[in-house]
């Protein structure tokens, strides 16, 4: 049977349909092709194939049927030409630093990424060489002040963890162009299926697909989108050699995943709508970090940039540590995990968990104080996921 061009489709479809190559034995579902290496029908074969003179398999560290699978769906629904999976989101982030950075070279970096996204940049791409500028995800105008002639991107996640910041990524594409840089998104929070960087004008797409696009907290894995030239020239070499590679059985459980994507997306957006406003009505509650709140700083941006407002709410109690961590203690449904994207609902504590390691003059900057309570708000029913936090303020 010919193959559709899947570009033709909506990423429901794509998500579902795309990708999958069926063997001789004709199975309906996507298989797992558990194998290190591939035989050679001949010795001319696997030359032209090591060197790239014809398409193949060659070894599983960088070329791997699964593993291609999905590939293919989450490139189709980012609008890009091409993914490359990876073992996990940070591995997909050191592979972007790895491939385009040299010694001398200068990024300019959200302060409100990942914990370990800004220590990546400073302790080990600063030990080679690279310098990097933190500044404020939502002003424009300090990512143009920040650039210098030998800045090569500019790094940003949007929605920002934990405070759920909105970053215009049309503005800061042509802030980047303008001035020769690659913009790259860390687009985890939202998935494809509620803001397409690319679209928007942004060279490059990172993921962790432990995140949303597993949605059960299965397996870890990254992954990378952008254009051809990029990926081949640039970011395929670094896997090949670097061998940050996701695993066959993790590809499958992801690819399993993106066919459930959009309508697990629409839940969780649902339920986080409803319990931020919910959260806005509590007394011990001082302020909601949600983007589809009117009272969010970026709530029409929001609107214009993504299809929902996400599925990640937090808030600050009118309190400090003591009170966050007797909120969190006091729950008995929710998981206390740093962990997001899950069906089940989580809770952490930032300040203490995934920007522990910052400092307290870094974590000031990105305006994570210690009242700060951050859920990813899962798929149960949403007066069970109020209620548990009921008990959780009542003890705060």
């Amino acid at each position: 049977m010919n193959q559709p061009d899947w570009q033709d489709y909506a990423a429901e479809t794509q998500a579902i349909r795309a990708g999958q190559k069926r063997s001789h034995e004709g199975e309906h579902s996507m298989p797992i092709f558990a194998t290190s290496s591939y035989v050679f029908g001949s010795a001319e074969e696997a030359s032209l194939k090591f060197t790239g003179q014809q398409p193949g398999n060659i070894y599983s560290r960088f070329t791997n049927p699964t593993v291609a699978t999905f590939q293919e769906r989450l490139a189709l629904m980012e609008k890009g030409e091409r993914c490359l999976a990876f073992a996990s989101g940070m591995a997909a982030i050191m592979a972007v630093g790895m491939a385009l950075l040299k010694a001398g070279d200068h990024v300019v970096c959200s302060r409100s990424v990942f914990g370990n996204t800004v220590l990546a940049f400073q302790n080990y791409f600063g030990k080679f060489g690279v310098e990097t500028d933190f500044v404020k995800l939502t002003d424009p105008a300090a990512w143009e002040a920040a650039i210098k002639p030998n800045t090569r991107f500019l790094f940003l996640e949007t929605p920002s963890n934990p405070l759920i910041e909105i970053a215009d990524i049309r503005a800061l594409a042509d802030i980047a162009h303008r001035h020769g840089c690659l913009l790259v998104v860390d687009n985890v929070f939202c998935t494809p299926i509620l803001q397409q960087p690319l679209a928007l004008g942004a060279d490059i797409v990172v993921h962790s697909a432990t995140k949303y696009i597993d949605g059960q907290g299965r397996c870890v894995g990254g992954a990378v989108v952008a254009n051809e030239e990029i990926i081949e020239k640039q970011v395929y070499p670094y896997l090949r050699t670097g061998g940050a590679t996701l695993s066959p059985f993790n590809a499958w459980v992801f690819a399993g995943g993106l066919e459930t994507l959009a309508i697990r997306m629409k839940a969780h957006c649902d339920n986080a709508f409803e319990l931020a406003k919910w959260l806005e009505r509590q007394d011990a509650v001082g302020k909601v970090h949600y983007p589809g709140l009117a009272s969010h700083a970026q709530h029409e941006l929001a609107k214009r940039q993504q299809s929902h407002f996400g599925a990640v709410v937090s808030f600050e109690l009118k309190g400090g540590k003591e009170e966050a961590w007797r909120l969190i203690d006091a729950t008995r449904m929710l998981s206390v995990t740093a962990n997001l994207g899950d069906v089940k609902t989580t809770i952490t504590h930032p300040a203490t968990t995934t920007h522990g390691r910052l400092t307290p003059e870094a974590r000031a900057e990105a305006g994570i104080n210690d009242s700060l309570v951050r859920i990813s708000v899962g798929l149960e029913n949403i007066d069970d996921i109020k209620a548990d936090l009921a008990a959780g303020l009542a003890a705060a």
